[in-house]
């Protein structure tokens, strides 16, 4: 009995190394394959219908993949884009200061040498946040837009149509075409 099972083993070893294996002998015991043609034709109907669900099923999961891919880099390329908006928020009062300051700096002072390394200091901190994206909302004489502005003041007057801005109270700015602040404006309104 123990050459027997000997032989058996050294069958089977030579049919896997050269791929003689047959169907029978790869199925568990209790999944013999049927003598009849007609339940050979089914069972393999049915196995080829398995096969195609599972093509399905797999089709639809390297689809699902690809597209949590895409939406992932879109996602991080968009949190890139965005990333320092904190920051600049942040930094948009001193751009303010900046700007109140060159407006009231007497025409005597505007020739000293510090007056223009201040100008120089703001024009450099401007560029950098325009090299991130920063771009300021037009907002003079432009149709009051709620998106882009917000109306502070609504003044009547003869001299402007009806919903236009007249003044910019504190510059609003986009960063990547985001408002991140709106424009405070003064709004033309008609005499009744």
């Amino acid at each position: 009995m123990a050459e027997e099972t000997k032989q058996e083993e050294q069958v089977t070893e030579e049919k896997v190394k050269t791929g003689e294996q047959t169907v029978q002998e790869t199925m568990a015991p209790s999944e013999q394959l049927p003598d009849d043609p007609a339940e050979l034709k089914k069972l393999l109907l049915q196995e080829r219908d398995k096969s195609a669900e599972y093509l399905d099923n797999w089709r639809r999961a390297a689809a699902d993949f690809s597209n949590y891919r895409k939406r992932i880099e879109k996602d991080n390329a968009e949190f890139t884009k965005f990333a320092n908006t904190t920051l600049i928020t942040r930094l948009l009062p001193i751009l303010d200061d900046f700007e109140r300051a060159f407006q009231t700096v007497p025409d005597n002072l505007r020739a000293l040498t510090w007056v223009d390394g201040i100008f120089l200091i703001a024009r450099k901190m401007a560029a950098i946040l325009e090299a991130e994206g920063l771009k300021p909302i037009e907002a003079l004489n432009q149709p009051f837009d709620p998106r882009l502005h917000e109306a502070v003041i609504h003044e009547e007057t003869d001299q402007h149509e009806d919903g236009i801005v007249i003044a910019e109270l504190q510059k609003g700015y986009r960063l990547n075409d985001r408002v991140i602040r709106p424009t405070l404006v003064k709004v033309a309104k008609k005499k009744a």
